[in-house]
């Protein structure tokens, strides 16, 4: 969580993030978009890393995966690893030391971190101690590698206030708990997670679970609404909001404006390689963490209209861009995934992580 202020390249102004970890969303134009693309309520953050090919979660046979397995923390030991992380991750913003994200996150998490250390070393802003306030979390219980638990927590106060909905992961026995995902909820979702008697959650095959989207099958499904807009092919399972159909819109608003500036933006998202997470809620649909990958290619009629500003600011050199870009953002998201009806996306923190001019 290192977030900070940006404005997004073609002079568009853009929304301000807060808090340690991660730096609020959107590159050049998309960050037009800002407030439709985002709109994640406003509580502190965390983000890092490069996009490394993270198999997707295994769907054991029948709706709640590795349900009869035995948990792989305790509850207790869940909060002190949000802790810890806490701890190693502030380290890294008041430092502005890249090198100790590895230490607590893993991609998607550390690829977006990284990109957002980067950004505040070009700007010298420290973020300060990180501290986390009314953790909850959610241990399922899993056969095999990876483990992983969820955690809800706050960052910041009032006006500052940011909440998160984390995602740590164990790759194999004695391997450290590494964050791997961290969208901003809206609202409080946790309390919905089902537990069994001893408190523990349960995980949700992605292949599958009785949902009216696979979990699996989320991010294609997103993909193609904003590639393509509401007629695209199962964006009607997808509920209409300011993450779905609204970002769709505004970008297409950010795409004609731009060209009055005589930029053209080609923007194309596809699901990224990260893996799919989803806990079992009360009402028999799940929560799914999933992750989306944004292209974007930028050109322009007269040198000087693009420029290397936003949160793009410390992945390519400014003198490097005179009439092209391309940027590579990656998107995370959280949705409430019912049985019946349509998918609710309800958290996202979306940050560029590569950029280059021609």
């Amino acid at each position: 969580m290192l977030a900070g202020q940006y404005r997004p390249v073609a002079s568009r102004r853009r929304h301000a993030a807060s808090s340690p970890g991660q730096v609020a969303e959107t590159s050049v134009a998309a960050g037009v978009v800002a407030r439709a693309f985002v709109a994640r309520g406003r509580v502190g953050a965390l983000a890092v890393s490069l996009l490394v090919g993270v198999p997707l979660a295994a769907g054991c046979g029948g709706p709640d995966a590795g349900a009869s397995g035995a948990p792989s923390l305790t509850r207790e030991q869940a909060r002190e690893t949000v802790a810890t992380y806490a701890t190693t991750v502030g380290q890294a913003g008041d430092t502005l030391d890249a090198s100790l994200l590895p230490k607590a996150e893993a991609d998607p998490q550390l690829a977006m971190d990284t990109a957002a250390v980067k950004l505040r070393r070009v700007t010298k802003a420290r973020t300060g101690v990180l501290k986390l306030s009314h953790v909850r979390v959610a241990v399922p219980r899993l056969a095999a590698y990876p483990h992983w638990f969820a955690a809800e927590a706050v960052s910041g106060s009032g006006k500052d206030a940011l909440r998160h909905a984390m995602v740590f992961t164990q790759e194999k026995a004695g391997a450290p708990w590494l964050l791997a995902a961290d969208p901003f909820p809206t609202d409080t979702l946790f309390s919905r997670v089902a537990l069994d008697g001893h408190g523990y959650a349960k995980a949700v095959a992605v292949s599958g679970g009785g949902l009216v989207i696979a979990p699996d099958r989320m991010a294609e499904v997103h993909s193609a609404l904003l590639n393509d807009g509401p007629r695209a092919a199962g964006a009607d399972r997808l509920a209409p909001g300011p993450k779905t159909t609204e970002a769709f819109t505004a970008l297409r608003k950010a795409e004609a404006g731009l060209r009055q500036d005589g930029i053209t933006l080609e923007s194309r998202f596809s699901p990224a390689p990260a893996q799919v997470f989803a806990l079992r809620t009360q009402d028999g649909g799940a929560l799914v963490w999933y992750v989306l990958k944004q292209n974007e290619a930028y050109s322009a009629t007269k040198k000087g209209k693009l420029t290397v500003t936003g949160d793009l600011v410390g992945l390519a050199p400014p003198s490097s861009v005179s009439t092209r870009m391309t940027t590579t953002v990656l998107i995370q998201y959280l949705a409430s995934v019912p049985a019946k009806g349509t998918a609710s996306v309800t958290g996202m923190y979306r940050k560029a992580v590569a950029a280059t001019g021609h």
